[in-house]
């Protein structure tokens, strides 16, 4: 079965992992001269499916040299400690939440709204993936060599050091669960810690101006990205007394 690959750009493809309870879940590859970078790694059991997008690219693991984490959760970073044996790999994720990635630390817990409960039971424990080592933490305003060159938004909110990466030579951003799309909307990510934070960090998105998003979960967006996260909404939220 061929992975479902949708480019965004040239050399920036979305890689949708299917299984589990997550609502369109994304991982995103981009393509440069000295290898590839995976931005987020899908469940612990979605490396199969990494390795099959690497071959439709005609990539294969010992060219994936980074894997850069938004956040801890799970969905995000399930694959990420067996990714990280295929070769040279560097794995990166935000500073104030490595030691959660390396399983050191226990993640929050998001705090659910009432619409959000029904669809997704309470958590007793953080949605944390299988520890895996970080390679290198990095803070707000940080440039990865990723994309002709990346700029590391750090943005408390959805977890207290979700990061998402704008990739300005593509024109792109990519969110991770700050931002979602939701049946052609695109919405304030779900499930947060701190919603307040969650919109802040929303509208720091925006302001890159960027006109590609993709997404944590959903489709991405092609055109005209930065209006519609500045003007996105969280349909999940409770009602205002």
């Amino acid at each position: 079965m061929r992975p479902d690959l949708q480019p965004l750009a040239p050399t920036l493809f979305r890689l949708r992992i299917d299984g589990g309870p997550a609502h369109l879940l994304n991982s995103y590859l981009v393509l440069d001269d000295d290898g590839v970078t995976l931005v987020d790694t899908g469940w612990a059991d979605s490396a199969p499916v990494v390795e099959s997008a690497l071959r439709a690219l005609d990539r294969g693991r010992d060219d994936v040299r980074r894997v850069v984490l938004t956040h801890f959760h799970e969905d995000h970073a399930g694959a990420a400690a067996e990714i990280a044996t295929w070769g040279d790999v560097q794995v990166i994720a935000g500073a104030p939440e490595a030691d959660v990635v390396r399983g050191t630390v226990a993640g929050l817990l998001p705090r659910l709204t009432t619409a959000e409960r029904a669809i997704h039971p309470e958590p007793s424990e953080p949605p944390a993936g299988p520890p895996c080592r970080v390679d290198l933490e990095v803070s707000d305003g940080d440039h990865l060599a990723v994309g002709g060159g990346a700029h590391v938004l750090l943005l408390p909110g959805h977890t207290p050091g979700s990061l998402a990466l704008h990739l300005r030579h593509l024109d792109a951003v990519l969110t991770g669960d700050t931002v979602a799309e939701l049946d052609g909307e695109v919405i304030l990510g779900v499930f947060d810690v701190d919603r307040d934070k969650t919109r802040r960090s929303a509208r720091r998105i925006a302001g890159t101006g960027a006109g590609i998003a993709g997404f944590g979960h959903g489709e991405a967006v092609l055109h005209d990205a930065a209006r519609r996260i500045r003007e996105a909404r969280n349909p999940f939220a409770d009602p205002q007394p």
